[in-house]
């Protein structure tokens, strides 16, 4: 190009392609590492300053604060009247469109959005008497609903299968989603669904209005377009004429925010909704080294739903990423910290340069106790550190009075946690009463103080919890008290329960705290997605108490190390900011380290048991995205036998790692079993009803489950299906839990909740 701009001359050929495009619309597929933000920024630089186009003109919207901040800087470095074009996110954009045009919709521009909690109190006055829970899944349909450009009066019941299980609650919930949007315009208030839901739906009925903006923005450009959802999409196209140029950035292969809304459609199906659109790849890579590459292509190229793309490591060969299988969580967390700690004892690396990726949060705490233990520091990503996180503080805090029933701190945080009537004038008069004995004993001195009648029975209730654990500590080396105690626990357990299981030793002691005192009820008592992270912490606290005695001395050991954890984690966090980062899958994204650990790939954990089709095409490119984070090395464990809901479990791989080219990738011969064993085989398995399989039969195929199948639910915990029956409404499934409980569902209308774990 003659007189190119300076600006150009570090662009490869597809990027410099993708920068001077203009006409017809444009999608451009940029690998993992591949330099994108420097294509979307060199162009808005580009079209100002070489093509003449008005910066005010230009729209660029992108997914977060910090992206849509750094495009900016980074295109005003390049053309400083970049300042004035439009960069904001998605949200951001809708809400200053609103300020100017929400009349059209009966807003005022003075309208306030509603946050999620905002949304919650609403519906609770609407839906008078449903539970918490019940209330908090209405407002995240809601939410989902608006994600697809789904109003009350829509019946599809396609969409709706999508939001919302198929049931016969699709009229109950348009019914409530009705009231909301009603409720809602009476006060003038949006929510954050509302922000892109509106804008489209006015541009939609206001052809005038659609033109303006059409004759404002020349072009549009979307960042991340792999994240967008369906209203997202109707939004682009309605401000979209016939001579805006559109260009799109994004991976269909990191597409891994479908439980936010996102649709890979949108990116699959561009050329389609867009006539006459040009792809241009942007295939070569700038973070890993070749094998690593082809290691994580491997596994994403078993999806159908991809557009295809070959990337190439300009950093040319590497080592070959190492797979481990290990004995247990123990020996992964072993394995990693020694792995660590040798290398920056070698001064081959820094602590910042690693990272260990997991599934759940809840798997972080295997790994932060190896490593306070080794002197190794780290931090945790997205979530808080284990310890610090609500529901185990109040669990330590049930465990402290136990022990110490002075602990004033201890019992002001969960002696009325959840809500016992228990309020702030109660708990101040049995401090003072107890500090006035002598004795300190707050536990025992609320008999000879005044309360109310509510306070007074709140407080007795309290009292038992902690003395009925209490009894377990003591008694429970005799087997027969241990029976007896079993079923009262079976008797006496809350309906939300079941989802805690405890095994050996101490454990038995702490889940009876967490679910007797009500802390795992309350903190289930959130959104689906927190309440069920919030009890896999907990579960993973019985866990971690089950290698300690059922004793006095062992609770008191317990707590003891998880105090010296404490302490050492603060000393850490305030020393530097070189540390490992522990970290989910998910929020990897937009990161990069130079070694990288994937750990726990096994079927169950990563992916989930009950991910297919267009699901499991998900969790591929999760995997995908995960292995291209790294730079030099990379390393993948599974683990022979996994403690989980309070029991240790055969474990089988992933299936992940049958699909890796198996020439890129190099077996640690240490510890590896034969790889691709089938685990569900071996001896020892856990089968506590001695189930004989039964020979598949049409009724079992036709339900999806058949006789011994191990199953899993998140109130109930681990089962196996005792039998398959027919009904007038299809097969029957009964289920018996380890708990002792027994359930039946249809399959047809249940099966969501039933998660399989694996065949006997």
């Amino acid at each position: 190009m003659h007189n190119a701009p300076h600006y150009l001359e570090p662009l490869n050929p597809e990027q410099k392609q993708a920068v001077l495009h203009t006409g017809k619309p444009l999608l451009i597929l940029a690998g993992a590492g591949s330099g994108k933000t420097r294509v979307i920024t060199t162009k808005i630089a580009w079209l100002i300053g070489e093509q003449g186009m008005d910066p005010r003109s230009i729209l660029a919207v992108t997914f977060t604060n910090k992206a849509a901040r750094e495009m900016a800087q980074r295109a005003m470095q390049i053309e400083p009247r970049a300042e004035y074009a439009m960069l904001r996110t998605f949200h951001s954009f809708g809400a200053w469109f609103l300020r100017r045009n929400g009349e059209l919709a009966g807003l005022d521009s003075s309208f306030v959005i509603y946050d999620d909690d905002d949304v919650v109190s609403l519906l609770s006055g609407l839906m008078e008497n449903a539970p918490k829970l019940e209330v908090r899944e209405t407002a995240h349909n809601i939410s989902r609903a608006k994600d697809y450009f789904l109003s009350p009066a829509d019946s599809s019941p396609h969409l709706l299968n999508m939001i919302i299980p198929k049931n016969n609650s699709h009229k109950i919930f348009l019914d409530v989603y009705a009231r909301y949007e009603e409720r809602m315009a009476q006060i003038g208030n949006v929510d954050f669904g509302d922000l892109i839901k509106k804008p489209a739906e006015i541009l939609r009925a206001n052809p005038e209005v659609a033109r303006r903006f059409q004759d404002r923005f020349k072009v549009i450009m979307v960042d991340e377009y792999q994240d967008a959802n369906v209203a997202q999409f109707h939004l682009l196209k309605e401000l979209c004429g016939p001579e805006t140029y559109v260009c799109v950035v994004g991976d269909d292969d990191q597409s891994i925010y479908r439980f936010r809304g996102a649709e890979v459609k949108n990116i699959l199906e561009f050329p389609v909704k867009f006539p006459d659109a040009q792809i241009i790849r942007l295939e070569s890579n700038y973070r890993s080294t070749s094998p690593i590459l082809r290691a994580a292509s491997s596994v994403v190229d078993y999806n159908h739903g991809r557009l295809g793309k070959t990337l190439r490591a300009e950093k040319g060969n590497g080592k070959l990423p190492v797979l481990l299988t290990l004995a247990n969580q123990d020996m992964e967390a072993g394995f990693c910290a020694e792995q660590i700690k040798n290398s920056v004892n070698k001064k081959e690396t820094a602590w910042s340069d690693w990272a260990i990726l997991y599934r759940t949060n809840a798997q972080s705490l295997g790994f932060e106790t190896e490593f306070l233990r080794k002197g190794i520091p780290y931090r945790v990503v997205g979530s808080l550190k284990f310890y610090e996180r609500e529901e185990i503080k109040d669990a330590l805090a049930l465990l402290s009075l136990l022990v110490n029933p002075r602990d004033e701190v201890a019992f002001r945080r969960v002696v009325n946690k959840p809500a016992r009537g228990i309020g702030s004038v109660s708990v101040d008069k049995v401090i003072n009463a107890a500090i006035l004995d002598g004795t300190g004993d707050l536990l025992n001195t609320g008999n000879n103080i005044e309360l109310s009648k509510k306070a007074r029975e709140g407080l007795n209730q309290f009292v038992n919890v902690i003395k009925d654990a209490e009894k377990i500590l003591e008694l429970i080396t005799h087997d027969d008290v241990q029976q007896n105690d079993k079923k009262t626990i079976t008797k006496n357990k809350s309906k939300k329960k079941g989802s805690l299981v405890y095994g050996a030793g101490l454990s038995h002691c702490v889940e009876r705290l967490v679910v007797t005192s009500g802390i795992a009820e309350y903190h289930e008592m959130q959104d689906e997605v927190t309440g069920n992270s919030k009890l896999s912490n907990l579960q993973e606290l019985i866990n971690a108490a089950s290698e300690y005695p059922q004793s006095r001395e062992g609770l008191l050991g317990f707590l003891e190390d998880i105090e010296l954890d404490r302490s050492l984690t603060e000393k850490k966090d305030n020393d530097s900011l070189d540390t490992v980062t522990l970290i989910t899958f998910h929020n990897t994204k937009g990161l990069e380290f130079r070694r990288v650990i994937m750990t726990g790939l096994e079927q169950g954990i990563f992916p989930r048991e009950d991910k297919k089709g267009d699901e499991l095409e998900e969790e591929r490119r999760l995997f995908y995205v995960g292995a291209t984070r790294a730079m030099d090395e990379l390393y993948l464990t599974n683990c022979q036998m996994r403690r989980m809901y309070g029991r240790t479990m055969p474990a089988q791989p992933s299936i992940f790692l049958q699909e890796i080219d198996k020439s890129v990738i190099q077996e640690d011969k240490r510890n590896v079993l034969a790889f691709g064993r089938q685990i569900q085989n071996a001896p020892g398995v856990f089968n506590p009803f001695n189930i004989t399989p039964s020979v598949n039969s049409g009724l079992e195929e036709q339900a999806g489950y058949k006789k011994g199948q191990r199953i899993f639910h998140d109130n109930y915990g681990y089962g196996a299906v005792m039998s398959v029956t027919d009904s007038e409404d299809g097969p029957l499934v009964y289920v018996r839990f380890d708990n002792g409980g027994d359930k039946r569902f249809l399959s047809e209308y249940q099966s969501r909740a039933y998660e399989k774990i694996y065949d006997e």
